[in-house]
């Protein structure tokens, strides 16, 4: 058996099923070339820095992808994007523009420890038409640095959804905040994420409550000894003075 037939037989039996996609889109200020694959960003194309983006996690074996290193295509198909768009602006009699509001939530990519270094998620989903404007804030200050953004990626329903990251030192009592502006909201979404402290949980409880019932246990064994102690030498006085 060849390996292209075993590669076959192996699919087949696991049921194995991937499904890839190529988003190319425009605007009149941005342009946008992403691959995906199962619904997960892979890479795109950096039209600031005109290079490709590798957009797996870290811990991915990257050596298994090949990234087309060619640039050319990109900046082609998204110039045809901007002819389709001027042509469909100029000619089309425009309607009513659908529009879906997005769904923001925030939350850390780790275990909260503080004074060690995290990332804060910013995830926007459900909304259409892109784009999508994203700010943070710490303490009701503006941030600006070590922020990362997602390209827009497409959902099942015909939505879009991103994902804005920043990296933060967590310490007790701050405050930060991820605000999305999208024309479908009436006013700006806003989510916030206070860093706060482990709580004592159940267990600490239990211990607590262990010990004091361990000390309570102790003190009762040590009130009766004494009273028994106690006890047996009134008797040997008592039997010494009957016997005098």
């Amino acid at each position: 058996m060849n390996l292209e037939a075993l590669l076959k037989t192996f699919s087949s039996t696991l049921s194995i099923h991937t499904e890839g996609h190529h988003l190319v889109g425009c605007s009149d200020t941005e342009r946008e070339d992403m691959y995906g694959l199962d619904g997960e960003e892979i890479y795109y194309y950096n039209f600031n820095k005109n290079k490709a983006v590798v957009a797996i996690p870290e811990f991915a074996d990257s050596v298994s992808f090949r990234f087309p290193t060619d640039f050319e295509p990109c900046v082609y198909s998204t110039k045809i994007c901007k002819d389709f768009l001027a042509l469909f602006t100029n000619n089309y009699v425009h309607q009513a523009e659908q529009t879906d509001p997005p769904q923001t939530s925030i939350y850390p990519r780790d275990d909260v420890v503080v004074s060690v270094e995290n990332t804060l998620i910013c995830h926007v989903t459900g909304f259409f038409p892109p784009p999508v404007r994203v700010s943070w804030s710490k303490n009701n200050v503006n941030v600006t640095e070590n922020i990362t953004l997602s390209q827009y990626r497409p959902s099942s329903d015909g939505t879009y959804n991103l994902f804005s990251m920043l990296k933060i030192i967590p310490l007790e009592g701050e405050t930060y905040s991820c605000t999305v502006n999208h024309k479908a909201l009436q006013q700006p979404q806003t989510k916030i994420w206070e860093a706060v402290l482990p709580g004592i949980g159940p267990s600490a409880f239990c211990g607590v409550g262990l010990t004091l019932g361990l000390f309570g246990v102790v003190t009762g064994a040590y009130f009766c000894i004494k009273a028994h102690t106690s006890k047996s030498n009134m008797d040997a006085n008592n039997q010494i003075l009957d016997t005098v």
